[in-house]
């Protein structure tokens, strides 16, 4: 009951932190316009992995694509690719983990075999956690070091408020958006169900210990 629990409940939070880098993945809040010191304030931008987007203060937004990858940084695709590999692992994991859940009576499958099918899925949701944590820490690092160089110019502090003279140039900060916390949640639920999935599959494997019968020595019968 206890290794079927075990195995039911990985397999649950797979699909909760699979669901998670999907919606990370496709969600366009991975950086968001740090309005702190900004006097800007009419519009505000945030972007993803697939687009940016800017938002007026009257509600209207407008998107624009990246049409190309020739002019994005290596690291920014490599997030990219960390991502869909996370997302192919993930869902090969629970294609995996459907079938081979304890509860699930698939014809004469043996439990040797369906606790082989556990090992696999939590090994591929463990890969694709780690990609999807090591993806989205990629970018949040991207953001550190872009918000440590970029500098507000033109600027002028009184009393702890910045004001800014007309017509100078104002570079914008960007800082986390949801969409990293999101992805990090996702990759830790998936790591963790990985965890549960292999810990269920010992509890799985059949006893192969040998039973011995004992010997019986041949009675001598008959006459001489």
């Amino acid at each position: 009951m206890a290794v079927t629990l075990c195995q039911v409940m990985g397999f649950v939070l797979g699909i909760v932190g699979l669901a998670g880098i999907i919606a990370a993945t496709g969600m366009d809040m991975w950086s968001t316009e740090d309005l702190y010191d900004n006097p800007v304030t009419a519009i505000y931008s945030y972007a993803g992995l697939w687009r940016s987007c800017v938002r007026q203060s009257s509600g209207f937004t407008e998107c624009r694509p990246y049409f190309t990858i020739l002019g994005l940084p290596g690291l920014f695709q490599g997030v990219r690719a960390l991502m869909i590999v996370a997302i192919v692992l993930g869902v090969i994991g629970a294609f995996i983990g459907v079938f081979a859940l304890k509860c699930l009576k698939m014809g004469n499958m043996e439990d040797r075999v369906k606790a082989t099918m556990t090992l696999t899925s939590g090994a591929m949701f463990v890969i694709a956690g780690i990609c999807a944590i090591a993806g989205v820490s990629i970018f949040a690092n991207l953001i550190v070091t872009n918000f440590t160089l970029t500098t507000f110019t033109g600027n002028v502090g009184f009393g702890g408020s910045s004001v800014a003279f007309a017509g100078s140039p104002i570079t914008p900060r960007y800082t986390f958006g949801s969409a990293l916390f999101v992805g990090w949640v996702g990759g830790g639920l998936l790591v963790v169900s990985g965890v549960m999935l292999c810990l269920a599959c010992r509890g799985m494997m059949p006893d192969n210990r040998y039973k011995g019968t004992p010997y019986k020595a041949a009675t001598q019968s008959g006459f001489y």
